[in-house]
């Protein structure tokens, strides 16, 4: 999607409404500032208020993410190209989300392996170094527990046995027994837990 066509036709289209930017974000209940990055080719519209603001300006929200007007000749053209354009998005952020993920556990290891080191040949031994190293290992926790998290967001676990996609839950994710990205799940399907293999959907 061309968010700046997109914002250049949100421009066009408010002022054939006669609304000025402050109008339309009273309208929508947002700031004027919003309004000004969607035209701007900044930012999109939020999913949950794209309904309304298409109502307001009088157009389709295939039309709103075509950018254009639209003809009902064209319209299932337009959709499959939309469809086709939103799944290259999402890949493409699954794939950023997925890069951050190692990112942060690779930084993240690093940092833990340096500040044990420090730990174990700076501090002397005592209580201390043992605080220390207690309290590094904890703060290593909290970007795994996030990393965690990017990784159940992206994607679907695939069971062993019946091949069927699982979508756990961040808990589910958490207390399962892993190695890698393969979580020990049980699958909603056969019923049976398996090794299941993270698989990044196209």
């Amino acid at each position: 999607m061309n968010q700046i066509k997109i914002g250049r036709f949100i421009a066009e289209c408010r002022k054939k409404s006669n609304l000025t930017q402050m109008q339309l974000a009273e309208k929508l209940g947002i700031t004027d500032k919003a309004i000004s990055k969607w035209e701007r080719g900044l930012a999109m519209p939020d999913t949950s208020i794209m309904l309304e603001l298409c109502d307001i300006l009088c157009i389709s929200v295939n039309e709103l993410l075509s950018g254009e007007k639209i003809n009902m000749e064209n319209n299932n053209q337009k959709n499959e190209q939309l469809l086709l354009e939103m799944a290259k998005e999402l890949e493409k952020k699954n794939k950023t989300i997925w890069k951050s993920m190692w990112a942060i556990l690779t930084v993240s290891m690093i940092a833990l392996l340096a500040g044990l080191m420090i730990a174990a040949f700076l501090i002397p031994e005592g209580v201390w170094q043992i605080v220390t190293i207690l309290g590094i290992c904890v703060v290593f926790l909290i970007p795994c527990f996030y990393a965690l998290k990017l990784e159940v967001s992206v994607g679907v676990y695939k069971c062993k046995n019946c091949g069927h996609e699982i979508v756990p839950t961040y808990s589910e994710a958490l207390w399962a027994m892993h190695s890698g990205t393969t979580r020990y799940l049980k699958c909603p399907k056969c019923n049976k837990r398996t090794w299941c293999k993270k698989v990044i959907k196209k």
